[in-house]
């Protein structure tokens, strides 16, 4: 919640009516301590609950009854085909499974969403991806002993789908902060990715991202649903040229600056 609180509270104060979703909701348990917490004394604003298991559906909506949280929607559906309203405030997903985290920050960039905060889990379409085939770089093609076991190929296409997302975040105009949310003792899916929609696009960290994927050879269903695609003018054979240098990305938001009380 500490980590929450700044971009709930920016977009209370400028967003009366408040569109707050959570995308994967499983038993709502977030959902219901941001309503307590941020909505229940409000006079406006609402939560929608989006979660693929009727039964956890069902019984979130009677706790709400019984609670008296008359502004928390639920909506049994799949991320990606989930009906959203058409203004979202704050978009979240903890733990939203391999590609259901892509689904949701589609949803978030298409709707214009003034923060994210997503906790990636179970990073596996890239790890597949990179056994499937090698990158082609103006290299010696040694990032491929990056993931050539088993074992660093999960752990490194786990990084790289988080690098991807947080970029492509950036591409479409956020502010990007990468943080934990808890120690390794609680959960060893723990990173936190938090956006806060300050432009339009931003064009360098488009080229970023397109060279990112060229060099890798990857293209994840993130990038693949926003026609994101890998830069071309990357993609050449071994040694005919030098590596192409990539612009220095802009200063990061420290953690202590969205930490909150």
């Amino acid at each position: 919640m500490g980590l929450l609180r700044p971009a709930v509270e920016d977009v209370q104060a400028r967003h009366p009516d408040t569109v707050l979703v959570d995308a994967g909701s499983g038993n709502a348990y977030l959902g219901f301590v941001l309503y307590e917490l941020f909505l229940k004394g409000a006079a406006s604003g609402t939560l929608l609950s989006i979660e693929g298991r009727p039964d956890l559906t069902e019984r979130a909506q009677g706790r709400a009854q019984r609670l008296g949280f008359t502004r928390m929607q639920f909506q049994t559906a799949h991320i990606d085909t989930a009906r959203y309203p058409e203004r979202i405030h704050l978009l979240m997903a903890l733990h939203a499974c391999d590609t259901a985290t892509d689904d949701a920050l589609v949803a978030a960039i298409r709707h214009g969403a003034d923060h994210v905060a997503v906790v990636p889990c179970c990073q596996a379409e890239v790890a597949a991806q990179l056994k499937e085939k090698r990158p082609v770089v103006a290299s010696s093609g040694s990032m491929s002993l990056l993931y050539a076991h088993a074992w660093h190929r999960r752990e490194f296409g786990s990084h790289l789908t988080n690098v991807i997302r947080a970029l492509t975040l950036e591409a479409f105009g956020y502010q990007v902060t990468v943080t934990e949310l808890t120690g390794w003792e609680h959960s060893l899916k723990n990173e936190l990715i938090l956006g806060r929609r300050v432009h339009r696009e931003n064009r360098r960290a488009r080229v970023q991202l397109e060279r990112l994927l060229a060099e890798t050879g990857v293209n994840p269903k993130l990038t693949r649903e926003l026609g994101v695609k890998p830069a071309a003018a990357a993609i050449v054979e071994p040694d005919s040229s030098p590596e192409p240098e990539f612009p220095v990305a802009s200063e990061p938001v420290e953690a202590s600056d969205v930490s909150g009380a």
